[in-house]
């Protein structure tokens, strides 16, 4: 099966229902279906053909699900840019992928009708399967140049149905989006699961706090990020936000402060956390909303797929509740880095997807995060998680933000110090002393750096790098 059948299925069953609510107007199944109909008339008259590259340049738009399910039936590849990032990364990542065809929006459409594209190669013969790479999503860059990752179509139907099962989604649902969708977040989260279904989607053509939560009322779920939580949860409309219909909100991305799932949680509201990555499409690792309330903290149980936590030095699994790397094998994985093979086999050991973050499990089977491998501070041959560390300094009132960096110690090759955002009064002694009896003082910051905000990537994450130099200036 070709995922763009979900669409042809729908549409036969329930022409007229609401596929996509974009800009106040309403896509019937039946209008997408035959959307997609020309858009295949249009790339195979373009020459376009099995395993050629189609990319989308713009911000969100039903269009990006036009051309995706376009692409499923031919077989060809979608490529759907980050219109965040800046001309010239935009340039190294059209050379990466060399697509066929490039379509744009308003928005974008000066910088996209100088791109470069290449002849069609791929096979308008070929019949399309399951199997067949359908997506290459790049990742935010934050270790050097963006990685492209190969989704296959198999990878997708894997997602869809893990999501189903954690949202509780049925037919009759609607779903809203407003992530971006060049990210696996807003693609796959809810979007394709909802149309794996024939749901309903409300898509945002871009986040505005305060048009999301007008749109909550009439919603069973929508996906988050902390940031977009965070923008929520501060703006003036959301105490008085009708949040009835709202089944559970979910988030992903990075580690969520336990405050803000228990915000969210005063209000009655489920927030579910989802663990994954783009090289998982992204589901591996879920809370369900029926569970989530009872699972403050956790990232979940497994999904439909393997997962393994490994010790990265001896390679063997770890025991419960002790920290390993987050190994994943199953369908929804990546089959490979576009262009990449170095990157992939540094990433890959056989078939398993070595993500490079913590986690530890107990007897339960309930999963919980604790950092990224590469945060890891090493100071007298000990191990220092900085998550543990920002976790307790993002309790204190005047904090609105922190991270936690290793930097170079003579004595203790590295030390943790921490980089927080006041929001209020707090002095450097009164936030460490919030540490004490909490964690182990081996463990403790140096000393605090007090900024202005913290800097962050292309995709709203926290750049520990350029965080380093801030503490160096």
């Amino acid at each position: 099966m070709t995922i763009d059948r979900w669409i042809t299925e729908a549409a036969a069953q329930h022409a007229d229902k609401c596929a996509i609510e974009y800009e106040g107007e309403q896509l019937s199944y039946a209008r997408l279906a035959a959307l997609i109909d020309a858009s295949v008339a249009d790339l195979h008259g373009r020459g376009v053909g099995h395993g050629d590259r189609v990319a989308w340049y713009g911000l969100n738009s039903p269009q990006v699900f036009v051309l995706l399910f376009a692409c499923a039936r031919i077989g060809a590849i979608f490529v759907p840019l980050n219109w965040r990032l800046a001309d010239a990364e935009i340039a190294q990542t059209i050379a990466n992928c060399s697509p066929s065809a490039i379509f744009w929006d308003d928005t974008f459409a000066a910088q996209a009708k100088g791109l470069p594209t290449t002849l069609p190669q791929g096979d308008s013969d070929r019949t399309a399967r399951s199997d067949d790479p359908l997506l290459i999503v790049y990742t935010s860059g934050s270790t050097g140049m963006p990685k492209g990752v190969v989704l296959a179509q198999e990878a997708l139907i894997a997602n869809a149905a893990m999501s189903v099962h954690a949202h509780g989604l049925t037919q009759g649902d609607t779903v809203l989006n407003v992530l971006p969708l060049f990210h696996v977040g807003g693609l796959n989260i809810l979007p394709t699961p909802a149309f794996s279904i024939g749901a309903t989607v409300v898509l945002h053509k871009i986040f505005d706090p305060a048009a999301m939560i007008r749109d909550l009322h009439r919603v069973q779920a929508a996906i988050t990020v902390p940031t977009v939580l965070g923008a929520l949860l501060n703006a003036p409309q959301w105490a008085d936000a009708d949040l009835t219909a709202l089944r559970c909100l979910s988030i992903g991305s990075t580690d969520v402060p336990l405050a803000m799932i228990h915000a969210l949680h005063r209000r009655g509201v489920p927030l579910l956390q989802i663990y994954g990555a783009t090289e998982t499409a992204p589901f591996a690792i879920y809370q369900t909303h029926a569970d989530a309330m009872a699972t403050e903290g956790s990232i979940g149980r497994s999904g439909a797929c393997d997962i393994r936590l490994v010790d990265p030095e001896s390679g063997t699994d770890v025991s419960v509740d002790q920290p390993g790397e987050i190994w994943v094998k199953g369908r929804n994985t990546l089959r490979q880095y576009w262009n990449n093979p170095a990157q992939t086999e540094q990433s890959m050991s056989g078939s398993w997807f070595k993500t490079g973050d913590v986690a530890k499990v107990n007897a339960e089977g309930q999963y919980y995060f604790v950092d990224r491998i590469k945060h890891i501070i090493i100071s007298g041959g000990e191990n220092i998680y900085p998550a543990e560390i920002e976790r307790v300094l993002a309790e204190h009132p005047a904090i609105s933000e922190v991270s936690v960096v290793g930097m170079p110690d003579p004595k203790w090759g590295e030390t943790p110090v921490a980089v927080a955002v006041r929001d209020g009064t707090v002095s450097e002694d009164a936030l460490l002393a919030m540490l004490d009896g909490r964690i182990a003082r081996f463990k403790h910051p140096r000393r605090v750096v007090f900024v202005d905000a913290l800097p962050r990537n292309v995709m709203g994450k926290v750049s520990t790098d350029e965080v380093k130099a801030l503490v160096v200036e």
